[in-house]
């Protein structure tokens, strides 16, 4: 069976390179997000708590954390926080999955740093219309961060060469 709507490979030839963590204390909220996503190929990781999150991340870091709110211990704005405030980890893109429609949770997710938000029920078109999206941001920010670096060992290159000279 062919899909006519595919973009063309290239657009998406970044995901199989892509991890995403899924955070929930849901066990069945991360089965319903792992088949959402399992049509995309990235690698998934889970955690179904904060601190369980947090030991993920450090560990390897993902490119993309599925991140439920409400939990136990620690919240999700609680994980968000410190992800965002951490150098080593700041660049992980993060959407936000809740129950939470108040403006007020809506500010606070904006305030923690969090990338992007999605309602529960989770819609699977629109999850991954965000996730493919995030990751797309995630890889060209890397790229950027490549090429600038690259730049940079030019640019001194240049200066060493011309001291010498």
């Amino acid at each position: 069976m062919t899909e006519t709507n595919s973009p063309p490979p290239n657009n998406e030839s970044f995901l199989p390179q892509s991890t995403v963590l899924i955070v929930d204390d849901n066990p069945q909220n991360v089965e319903l997000l792992q088949a959402f996503l399992e049509s995309l190929p990235v690698k998934i990781v889970t955690a179904f708590d904060g601190l369980d999150a947090l030991n993920k991340v450090a560990e390897q870091p993902p490119d993309l954390i599925l991140l439920d709110i409400m939990m136990p211990q620690m919240s999700g704005f609680q994980v968000c926080r410190r992800i965002k405030s951490d150098p080593k980890t700041r660049d992980i893109q993060v959407l936000m999955v809740t129950a939470l429609n108040e403006l007020g949770d809506i500010e606070q997710a904006n305030e923690v740093g969090t990338d992007d938000f999605v309602s529960k029920p989770v819609n699977k078109i629109e999850l991954l219309t965000r996730v493919k999206s995030l990751l797309r941001v995630r890889h060209l920010k890397s790229e950027l961060e490549r090429a600038l670096t690259y730049l940079n060992e030019i640019e001194q290159e240049e200066e060493t060469d011309g001291e010498v000279l």
